[in-house]
Order: structure tokens, then sequence, then C-alpha cells
């Protein structure tokens, strides 16, 4: 049975990860701060009360999973503030830049052992992250952390690529979630749904590279 680690999976994009690759056959090791009464109806294994920003925590998650292989790791946990100029603060900055770049990069390097050749790493970015595609400015944490991760995403191709782990760096779409107010073009079930696809596509000769959950290649 393929085993798929998740961050973030007590809801929105990380819960219908979960859930859908739960009712796909997979072992599911769903990461979460504080579970969901809707992921303790999956049946998963959840690995509740990690910060992904603590070392202490993220070592408890290792511990956890102890040396079960990982086929799938999807870097799900985000932080979304709406950062305006003339309102900016340092550490609204910092706690983005904390969760969405450097968390990432902590969580799949304190996984490494569990990796193994085959293995795939997602890393749930965003277009926002994209310096040639920002046509509205503003957010400066979340652009500025996204920039960040997707930098550290191209790095991990290039480092994992000779262990034959593929990385991707996948933006969702405009997703209904609590994080945009429930706003958004599409649910978050057809989200995971793409994503999931554009995962299963992954491969060597495509790593390192960023993509729509359409399957659109984005700009740097």
């Amino acid at each position: 049975m393929k085993h798929v680690v998740i961050t973030g999976a007590n809801r929105g994009i990380g819960f219908e990860f979960a859930r859908q690759y739960s009712e796909a056959g997979y072992k599911v090791s769903a990461v979460c701060r504080n579970n969901s009464k809707q992921l303790t109806e999956l049946d998963v294994d959840i690995i509740e009360g990690i910060d992904v920003t603590k070392a202490s925590d993220l070592l408890r998650m290792q511990e956890t999973i102890g040396d079960k292989d990982i086929d799938i790791l999807i870097n799900n946990a985000g932080l979304l503030h709406n950062d305006e100029l003339g309102d900016i603060d340092g550490g609204s900055l910092r706690a983005q830049y904390e969760v969405n770049a450097i968390a990432p990069l902590r969580v799949t390097e304190v996984l490494l052992d569990n990796l193994t050749e085959g293995s795939k790493v997602a890393l749930i970015t965003s277009r926002m992250g994209s310096i040639a595609d920002n046509g509205s400015g503003s957010r400066y944490g979340y652009r500025m952390s996204k920039a960040a991760l997707n930098a550290a995403g191209k790095s991990l191709a290039l480092d994992l690529k000779d262990q034959g782990i593929a990385v991707v760096l996948l933006h969702p779409g405009y997703v209904q979630t609590d994080m945009v107010g429930n706003r958004g073009d599409i649910t978050a079930e057809e989200a995971a749904q793409r994503l999931i696809q554009r995962i299963e596509e992954l491969t060597l000769k495509t790593t390192g590279h960023f993509y729509h959950s359409k399957g659109d290649e984005l700009p740097w």
C-alpha cells in the first residue's frame, strides 16, 4: 500500500488530499496542528499537535512516522495575511515566511530518510510567488514567502534527482477555502483532484517545474 504524508490536513485542500487519497486506497498520514471532526471521520492516521515551524514538533512527527517509506510527501500547510503598503508588520511577514517557505524545506529534510527512489515531493505554492506574473502588487508577505518556497523547491529538485526523488511546485488555483474567506473559482475538492493528477504525472523528467493545477506551466 502506498503511503502519502500531508501537512495541513485538517481542512481545505489538505483535508481533500487526505480524503481522496484514502478513498483511493493509500495509507494516509494526516499531519495537522489542530484536528477536525471531518478528519477524524476518515480512515487515516492523524498526527496532530504539529506546528510545522517548531523543530521539536517536526521531530515528534518523524518519530511517529518511524521508518515507514513515504511515496508522496505533500507540503500543504500555509498562511496568508493581507499585507498592504503603509501597513506592513514585520511579525506578519516573518510568520508567513516561517510557515510558507522555511517549514516545507524543514519537513522535507526531517523526512528525507523516509523518501526512497520513486518518491515524490509536492510543494503547494502559489502563482502569487511568481515575479513575472505579478500584475497587482500587495500581499507582500505571502508573495515573498511563496517566491522563497519556489526557490527552495527548485534546489530540492536538483539535490534529490540523483536519489530518484522528484519534486514539483503546484499552484492550486483560486480555491474556496477559509484562507480566502471561501471566495474562489473552484472548490477544494476540485483543486485536490487536479493536484493529485499533476502529482501522478510527475517524473524525474519534469522535476523542479512550477505548474498550475490545470497543468499549465507557470513563469518564475
